[in-house]
């Protein structure tokens, strides 16, 4: 009915190319949005019919009229239109279809909060240093703030002001980590679905702007580190050499996500090092050794959204590895993981309330691993996700057991 009182509604008022527009909206968005943007057409759906009255409709411009026909019309919106459809498609992520086996396409762009309150000339900076993604700050906040939080003296709260160092240095790292990790991987992003819109892949940045970007990155996370002891100092400064060489594992190993838990998990070391001033092994090594079993094992489920993309490009992953028995090696990473920290909080003398905390995050490992379709992109990246909460459960624990020591 409401496509009938609209066609009737079309033929009282002047005709306009967006009333078109809006009609077939309203009867078939799909089928709209699969014309405005070809890229989102790749949908199993049905032939649908406009009113015949309407697909009939010629459009005229003369004394602010529009003149030509209805394809006419739909190019002239297209710029305008397309945006908006393309925005309200993407953000529920609900797009399936048969070509794929029905899986999500989360794979397009999204727009984000940079692209709508940033300024224009920001923005590509912006998306390089994924502040958008802040799942990325925390992975490598988390393992500092166990470190801290577990040189702290028992029955004291951690030092606020360190936690607040390291949380800013755990902001400018991980955006230097990715732009180092897009200006030597801009080759290979082009090639890959989910990263060939990235600002040095596409061409919005070059790559000396990158750099030039790198460098500020850098220079500000100087300023943090130069606020810690001598010992820190060092100790930090050295975790640029994982920094800058994780990018290249991917060429070399099929183990990068090994790797990247070394560079990711270095804060574990230097948290205790802040504090103290020096390591204890039997503590901090296996709190160090817990956070590189758990980056094996949600970057492992991360590196399933791209192993398609990988066999055609020719680079290696530990998704491309572990195979079908994937499941068995990442279960294996998680009790060695879990084991790690109960040593690590055994050895540091920790209070009773760290190990329900720990038996909670268990749980929620245990729910990543069993649950994922490794399958489907959308999963694979909703349980990566969620890895921020298994870091706030084993703090949350290290916290009130510390507390309670």
């Amino acid at each position: 009915m409401t496509v009938i009182w609209l066609s009737r509604a079309s033929r009282k008022l002047k005709p306009s190319p967006f009333s078109f527009l809006l009609t077939q909206s309203i009867s078939d968005p799909l089928s709209l949005i699969s014309k405005v943007n070809p890229k989102l057409s790749e949908v199993s759906h049905k032939p649908t019919t406009i009113h015949p009255k309407i697909s009939e409709t010629k459009f005229s411009f003369s004394n602010n009229r529009w003149l030509g026909d209805v394809h006419s019309a739909k190019k002239f919106y297209r710029s305008n239109l397309n945006a908006y459809f393309f925005g309200i498609c993407t953000s529920s992520g609900s797009l399936e279809g048969a070509n794929n086996g029905g899986k999500q396409r989360d794979n397009e762009k999204q727009l984000s909060w940079i692209d709508l309150y940033l300024p224009k000339s920001v923005r590509p900076y912006a998306h390089l240093a994924r502040l958008d993604k802040p799942i990325g700050t925390w992975l490598l906040a988390w393992p500092c703030m166990w470190s801290i939080t577990l040189a702290t003296s028992p029955g004291h709260l951690p030092d606020f002001k360190m936690m607040l160092l390291f949380g800013c240095g755990s902001f400018l790292l991980r955006g230097a980590g990715c732009t180092v990790n897009d200006l030597l991987d801009r080759d290979i992003d082009t090639k890959v679905e989910r990263t060939r819109l990235r600002p040095v892949a596409s061409g919005l940045l070059t790559p000396f702007q990158g750099l030039s970007f790198l460098g500020f990155q850098l220079f500000l996370g100087l300023g943090i580190l130069l606020q810690l002891n001598n010992y820190s100092r060092v100790l930090g400064a050295s975790s640029l050499l994982l920094v800058f060489s994780y990018p290249l594992m991917k060429r070399l190993t099929f183990w990068p996500q090994a790797f990247l838990g070394l560079t990711f998990n270095w804060g574990a070391l230097l948290g205790w090092t802040a504090v103290h001033g020096s390591l204890d092994p039997a503590i901090v090594l296996p709190l160090y050794s817990a956070g590189v079993l758990w980056t094996l094992v949600y970057d492992t489920i991360y590196a399933h959204q791209d192993k398609e993309d990988d066999l055609k490009v020719g680079v290696k992953s530990t998704a491309l590895r572990f195979g079908d028995l994937t499941k068995n090696w990442v279960t294996g990473f998680g009790i060695a993981c879990i084991s790690s920290l109960a040593l690590s909080g055994y050895n540091a003398d920790i209070g009773w309330p760290f190990y329900p905390f720990l038996m909670a995050a268990s749980g929620q490992m245990a729910w990543q691993i069993w649950t994922v379709d490794l399958s489907s992109r959308a999963d694979c990246n909703r349980k990566f996700v969620s890895n921020k909460w298994f870091g706030a459960l084993v703090y949350s624990g290290i916290l009130f057991g510390r507390l309670a020591s």
